[in-house]
């Protein structure tokens, strides 16, 4: 008597898993922006409910959703008080928001895919190394000669989980004494010390405590503690992961190590100097009659929180017209590759630089601390700067269709919506509604927009079998 083998029968659960896994591998991109997608829906529906806000009522869908976009793509944009309009409930969704938010699109996308497929297969890794090089969706061999090598992935995803751990709560132990000494309750005090070692280390920069900076306006310890708390942010995790090898061999540092320490230095110290000489006669800043070491303070401050961070401890709308301008120019560059910050980053605009300056010396290949840069990196570069560029244009010309203010101030709101840094002139909380979605969209394409069109663009990259003629148009 033959006996029946028994029919397999797959299980719905297994049959997500394999559907997830197959869209995953065969669109990472698309992938990563369904991630941040679903968990911005996820946050607006959290935020939506009655116990989220202070009054006990819903709170309107723009102001939940807006909020849900700033608080996942970690920007501090926002249309309400954030301290005393939501609750603690409230509050406490916001600061997990924030710390899902900061890991990054592809790298909470590979994390997902793990959970997913139950292991760190070679496609997460690409996933997650195309956080730190888009070029890694590159179809064909990719030099290993980088920051962070394929193979390193791993340590990479714990890289960030650690750096998340230590440095913020580092910064927690920092500010708790702090805020114990202002005279606040030890109880008040863990919680306003956790949220502002939360908000500065995930560039956010939410103040979810009133009176917020206020009473520490010109404290020279806490705005240094939170100013070293935003720039170890902005960064990068796979400086972190590099320097944590080869901190105390500077020649044995890779060349996105270097190019993103110069550039972020030269940004941070010139950006404190143009504010120095910007605003010495502003009164309304910190200019007037402010002593020298607060004007050091305040202008470094400041040029620290256009990395991304967000915070501000003047009326960002007094700010000179120059100083404006000097704060669109550097939130528009942002931080580091694969950091909490947002903008174009600190290694677009120097291969950018490197680029025109072999082109001064009339050189074919872009070189910096002896190494070479390839050709492609460049064209990579330059669709980021004209990707970020297209949507601050258009929001731009959007914004002042919707509303009658002046392009100064709504061109700084979009800028910082895009870089996802948070400082306002006051455009974005008066805004109309319609205006307010205009923002949040440029926020989410600012997040996720740089990196995963930068990863589209690389995957689509073919070798092509035959060459056209060649033809010079004339430029410039």
């Amino acid at each position: 008597m033959r006996v029946a083998k028994p029919v397999s029968r797959v299980g719905f659960a297994d049959r997500l898993r394999a559907a997830l896994t197959s869209f995953m591998t065969n669109n990472p991109s698309r992938f990563a922006l369904l991630v941040f997608v679903a968990l911005i829906l996820l946050f607006t529906f959290l935020l939506s409910l009655p116990i989220s806000t202070a009054s006990g009522r819903r709170a309107p869908f723009v102001d939940a959703f807006f909020t849900a976009v700033s608080t996942i793509c970690v920007t501090g944009l926002t249309t309400v008080d954030m301290a005393t309009y939501w609750s603690p409930f409230g509050h406490v969704v916001i600061v997990i928001g924030t710390q899902l938010g900061c890991a990054g699109v592809l790298t909470m996308a590979s994390v997902l895919g793990l959970i997913v497929s139950r292991r760190l297969g070679l496609r997460q890794k690409l996933i997650a190394a195309g956080d730190a090089n888009p070029l890694r969706f590159k179809r064909g061999p990719v030099a290993e000669s980088q920051a962070v090598r394929l193979s390193d992935t791993q340590g990479l995803l714990v890289t960030v989980a650690v750096s998340m751990l230590v440095i913020e709560g580092g910064v927690f132990l920092l500010l708790y004494p702090r805020m114990l000494l202002a005279g606040h309750d030890p109880v008040h005090s863990l919680w306003e010390s956790l949220t502002f070692a939360t908000m500065s280390f995930t560039n956010t920069g939410f103040v979810l405590t009133s009176p917020g900076l206020a009473p520490f306006a010109t404290d020279t310890y806490f705005l240094l503690v939170l100013s070293l708390s935003v720039i170890l942010g902005a960064i990068g995790f796979p400086v972190f992961y590099s320097l944590s090898r080869v901190l105390f061999f500077p020649r044995r540092w890779s060349l996105h190590v270097r190019l993103t320490l110069a550039g972020f230095g030269a940004l941070l110290f010139g950006g404190a100097i143009a504010y120095i000489a910007l605003e010495w006669n502003n009164a309304n800043t910190f200019g007037g009659d402010t002593d020298f070491g607060q004007r050091l303070l305040q202008s470094f401050f400041l040029s620290t929180m256009t990395r991304s961070g967000g915070f501000s401890t003047i009326d960002t709308a007094e700010l000179s017209q120059g100083s404006l301008l000097v704060t669109d120019m550097l939130m528009f560059v942002g931080g580091g590759s694969a950091s909490t910050a947002g903008g174009i980053k600190v290694t677009t605009l120097a291969v950018l630089f490197l680029a025109a300056l072999a082109e001064a010396r009339g050189r074919t290949e872009m070189e910096a601390f002896g190494r070479r840069i390839p050709q492609d990196v460049l064209r990579l570069a330059v669709a980021v700067t004209l990707w970020g560029a297209t949507v601050v244009a258009v929001a731009t010309i959007a914004g002042l269709a919707l509303t009658q203010d002046t392009i100064d101030y709504v061109l700084f709101d979009v800028i910082s919506a895009f870089a996802t840094v948070g400082l306002s002139t006051g455009f974005t909380m008066n805004a109309p509604d319609a205006a307010q979605f205009v923002i949040a969209l440029t926020i989410f394409l600012g997040r996720v927009g740089t990196v995963t069109f930068a990863a589209a663009l690389a995957a689509r990259q073919h070798a092509q079998l035959f060459t056209r003629p060649e033809e010079r148009p004339i430029v410039g």
